[in-house]
């Protein structure tokens, strides 16, 4: 600690030196006094307007009668006197009274400072380049060190994150459990024949728990970890991802066993040759030089490389084949019993409610990621604070899921009597036909606050978890979608705005089901146009029609067929119920949100829902 303190202070004295010796050399050299050559000094002074003479080395000071000056350079190897007498100066002018002649002897400092201010540049140079690459070859200096890795390792000594902590997904925990084993009782594998697996890909949508599984991995395994981001190994020197790709590896070897985790690895796995005007030059050299570490010829090395994608499709093949990643572990959504599970991760050490009921709230989260429920929970802790309580209830926890599906409520948003009417019947009506429909989902709450970019909502939601779509309940959700629209027409004999984003997805449920899953009885179980997509991007850019100009008249015709029919069987549903339709309107008015159980209470359903009875549609 103190050399290092030495060696600054001896940096900065250097660097003050540096500093007074220039300044004193760029006082020197930029002086605003007027340079003359010496045989202009003496013609001055045999005209008689010269009033002293100061002889400084090689430089003479000349001060005039009107009080300016000028300076002349001497010649080395002559005097003063001497110089002057060879351009005509007499002894008479030199010595009379109006010319003081003063000669100062030369100071010596100032003459060592001049000498330095020559020299003392290239010095400082060299001083510069010597202290920085001295400090570059510390360990907790970054200067000069862009090509090493920036992987950060963990010990595994003390874990914050184990695989108790991590729920919802547990074939993918089993999976890398047996890494974990491996990496702790090589033997019981090693004697049956079994290979360690080079690489272990996690792969599914945002926010269902793959780093925080990764992490869970550090903490159990035991062993040296490193975790790297793909997007760390790219810089904007040439050739420094392939460097920081080496140093990963040689990190890991000299701690072997251990764990490389490449979090969002398609930053730099992308495949190579997919880019904007042919590829990537530096992500390529980064790729190769990772697909040669991953399966080189030194395959000894028990380092375990697991990476994190939602882009599996976009990723060069040589990255995918065995050998490197030999194991791809899918993290999908959770269903019912696996929210249920991560809400009780996330509820620990929270004040919670004796009449909170997980199965309810995890009932009610269809489609929701690990990463949603712990928004959700921490969401209800807010709101629960805001309430002045000291525990969380489950009504926070309810509003919490609205807020998180549709945003917080407006109720400050000013709208005029008429409009709020609108609002209520196109709310009613879209509640309404869901409601008499046993394919739709069932109707949870309605409510004609605004939330989020929403002026109302309907709350559906499905009762079970549903991985197959069956072609009624898609035509249910159509015919609820346009519930709203319906019922304004019926009762205002007028259409607004409101319905667009239900129009929109109408829409792209009824081409989807012409053109993507066959259920057209007009044009058949075919698919019609192929999706292209950039990888570079990662995203679709266009759709290739491989099909005719009167296929694709068709599609448009089927498409508007499908739609109208739901519509129309939206409006006859309304027509049906308009008194219900009515009292869930005059309801919404009164109190702006209502409730599952009130809303059965004004309006039974007709036909138990999922029933297998539907209501015959004009289909």
């Amino acid at each position: 600690m103190n050399s290092n303190r030495n060696r600054s202070s001896i940096v900065y004295l250097l660097l003050f030196i540096a500093i007074i010796v220039l300044l004193v050399a760029t006082f020197r050299g930029n002086t605003s006094q007027e340079t003359v050559p010496i045989n202009q000094a003496a013609a001055d002074i045999q005209k008689g307007i010269v009033e002293r003479l100061i002889e400084n080395e090689n430089r003479l000071r000349i001060i005039y009668a009107d009080g300016s000056e000028k300076i002349a350079n001497i010649e080395p190897n002559a005097t003063l006197i001497e110089q002057l007498k060879e351009l005509g100066v007499t002894t008479e002018q030199l010595s009379s009274e109006r010319i003081k002649l003063e000669i100062t002897p030369p100071n010596a400092w100032l003459g060592l400072l001049t000498g330095l201010s020559y020299i003392l540049p290239f010095i400082l140079i060299a001083g510069v380049f010597w202290f920085v690459f001295r400090q570059a070859q510390g360990s907790n200096n970054a200067a000069l060190s862009f090509g090493k890795s920036r992987a950060r390792m963990f010990t595994g000594d003390q874990p914050s994150v184990t695989f108790e902590d991590v729920a919802g997904v547990e074939e993918a925990k089993e999976e890398l459990h047996e890494v974990v084993e491996f990496l702790r009782e090589p033997e019981k594998f090693i004697s049956l024949g079994a290979r360690i697996p080079k690489g272990v890909l996690l792969v599914g949508p945002p926010g269902t728990g793959k780093t925080l599984l990764a992490k869970a991995v550090s903490g159990e395994a035991g062993v040296p970890f490193f975790s790297i981001s793909g997007s760390e190994f790219v810089e904007m020197f040439v050739g420094v991802g392939a460097s920081r790709v080496r140093d990963l590896f040689d990190q890991a070897k000299r701690h072997s066993p251990c764990i490389v985790f490449v979090d969002e690895i398609d930053a730099v796995g992308r495949q190579r040759g997919a880019g904007l005007g042919g590829s990537h030059d530096e992500r390529e050299q980064t790729l190769n030089q990772m697909l040669v570490e991953m399966d080189g010829f030194d395959t000894d090395t028990n380092v375990i490389i697991i990476a994190a994608t939602n882009r599996p499709d976009i990723l060069d093949p040589a990255l995918m084949r065995p050998g490197r990643f030999d194991r791809r572990v899918v993290l999908d959504r959770p269903d019912m019993r696996g929210r249920e599970a991560i809400l009780k991760v996330h509820i620990k050490g929270k004040p919670l409610a004796t009449n909170v009921d997980l199965g309810v709230l995890a009932r009610s989260t269809p489609g929701f990621v690990g990463a949603d429920l712990e928004n959700l929970v921490n969401e209800a802790a807010i709101l629960a604070a805001r309430r002045n309580k000291k525990m969380i209830e489950q009504p926070e926890l309810e509003e919490a899921i609205e807020r998180v599906i549709a945003g917080p409520e407006r109720k400050s948003r000013l709208i005029s009597q008429e409009e709020k009417r609108i609002v209520a019947y196109h709310e009613a009506g879209h509640a309404v036909v869901m409601n008499a429909l046993p394919e739709a989902d069932r109707v949870q709450k309605v409510s004609i606050i605004a939330r989020g970019m929403a002026g109302g909502y309907t709350l559906a939601l499905p009762e079970d978890d549903r991985t197959l779509m069956p072609r009624k309940k898609i035509i249910a959700d159509m015919i609820g979608l346009l519930g709203g629209r319906a019922a304004e027409e019926l009762v205002f004999d007028d259409i607004t705005s409101g319905a667009s984003n239900d129009l929109e997805r109408v829409t792209r449920l009824a081409r989807a089901m012409v053109t993507r899953l066959g259920m057209s009885d007009e044009l058949g179980p075919l698919v019609y146009g192929q999706k292209e997509e950039l990888i570079f991007l990662g995203r679709e850019i266009s759709e290739q029609r491989d099909y005719s100009e009167a296929v694709a008249e068709q599609i448009d015709k089927e498409v508007r067929r499908l739609i109208n029919e739901a519509y129309e069987k939206a409006r006859s549903l309304l027509v049906q119920y308009r008194d219900k339709l009515d009292a869930v309107a005059t309801r919404l008015l009164e109190v702006e949100t209502i409730s599952r159980e009130e809303f059965e209470a004004l309006f039974p359903p007709p036909v138990p829902k999922n029933s297998g009875t539907p209501i015959p549609m004009a289909m």
